[in-house]
């Protein structure tokens, strides 16, 4: 498991610890997404029906951020603990957002009082090698966002920069 780190802008809070995996398969990715802290305090979405849905990221939601090597084109998945999704292609840094091809997604996730998992099974084209963000935002009750990465560039939290791809995935399977 990787650790992913808090920015530095956001303020301690009620989540000790997120850490994410990744591994490619022949058809995409599998990856877990795994928050240990005080889950009564912290913003849950319910579960609902698996579908394709915007601004998931607005309250806590998982991210993966896919960018073939060489490539400035990257594919963004956003999965939400209800279950919901999105995925999006961009040519370059924020440029020329569109919904991207996704055969399938499928996803668990548990939680208790003192954590949450959220296991996606990601059928989309991939590839092989790349530079990968598995990010993290957290909403608590009071309404603040937390923004979890595997490293952040200097400045406000931005999943987009390519500082946060930090893990970087080898040739094909």
């Amino acid at each position: 498991m990787h650790q992913l780190v808090l920015h530095p802008d956001c303020t301690a809070g009620p989540i000790r610890s997120i850490s994410a995996q990744i591994h490619p398969t022949e058809s995409g990715c599998e990856a877990v997404f795994r928050v240990e802290g005080d889950m009564d305090v912290i913003v849950v979405p319910e579960k609902s029906a698996p579908e394709r849905m915007d601004n998931l990221w607005k309250t806590t939601c998982f991210e993966i951020f896919w960018q073939p090597e060489g490539d400035s084109y990257y594919r963004e998945f956003n999965l939400s603990p209800s279950l919901r999704w999105a995925c999006y292609d961009f040519d370059d840094f924020r440029l020329n957002s569109r919904d991207a091809p996704v055969e399938r997604i499928e996803q668990t996730c548990t939680n208790n009082a003192r954590s949450l998992e959220l296991t996606a099974s990601i059928d989309s084209a991939l590839p092989l090698p790349a530079s990968v963000a598995l990010n993290a935002i957290i909403e608590t009750k009071e309404g603040d966002l937390q923004f979890w990465a595997l490293a952040f560039a200097d400045g406000k939290p931005e999943f987009h920069s390519e500082v946060c791809r930090a893990l970087n995935l080898a040739g094909r399977l």
